[in-house]
């Protein structure tokens, strides 16, 4: 596929001198290249600027960092979730977690209070709003012509808001319903399962059998 040169971003790259700083940029790389009238550079210092101070995109920003060198390859998603709240001064944990999940969700909530990290959970049926009351037609349920609860990241946001967490996991909340469980958000969102029906809930799965099992993917 031929593209043109404003039209190259970071997966046209195979240099990664971004990463690594032992080669030159390429000619498009973002690092290097303005965007219109925004120069990078001046991106670049004030993000770093922004981050040397001790507001809490700094305080994160280090947090995460620091969990990633420290136990790099060492600890689980979940130890790694807990470190980062710790580091970050989160004192309670908001838990949106899909239905199809739910046991997974108490046993993470099980590890927390073993740590003695207070937490607070909401799941996705939450409300018990039928979909057909939302405009969903029979036909794009699941079991069309019975009860089927919506989900409702939005409730679950608003609940997690009221409850004052200071750091929300979701688990395993479907494609769409976490982008507006985000959205709505107070606290800061990390995640610790991402669903995938077909593969476990390992999505990546997909992207390495692309050349084979899920070829299908690659198929106009």
């Amino acid at each position: 596929m031929n593209k043109k040169l404003e039209q190259l971003s970071c997966t046209d790259c195979g240099v990664y001198n971004c990463r690594y700083g032992d080669k030159k940029f390429p000619g498009f790389c973002l690092t290097t290249k303005d965007n219109g009238d925004h120069p990078i550079n001046d991106d670049i210092e004030e993000i770093k600027h922004k981050l040397q101070g001790d507001n809490q995109d700094a305080i994160v920003a280090r947090a995460s960092a620091q969990v990633e060198g420290l136990f790099y390859g060492k600890l689980t998603r979940v130890e790694e979730i807990i470190e980062f709240a710790n580091r970050i001064g989160a004192k309670k944990i908001g838990i949106a977690t899909c239905a199809g999940l739910i046991e997974e969700a108490k046993i993470f909530a099980e590890i927390l209070t073993v740590k003695g990290i207070d937490h607070y959970s909401a799941i996705c049926k939450v409300g018990g709003v039928d979909k057909a009351e939302i405009g969903i037609k029979e036909e794009h349920k699941i079991h069309p012509g019975s009860y089927e609860a919506m989900c409702n990241p939005i409730l679950q946001a608003r609940i997690l808001n009221y409850h004052k967490t200071d750091l929300n996991v979701i688990v395993g909340l479907c494609v769409g319903h976490d982008s507006l469980f985000i959205k709505y958000s107070d606290a800061l969102v990390t995640t610790l399962v991402t669903k995938d029906r077909v593969t476990g809930h390992n999505p990546v799965a997909a992207l390495y059998t692309a050349h084979s099992y899920y070829k299908r993917l690659l198929q106009k």
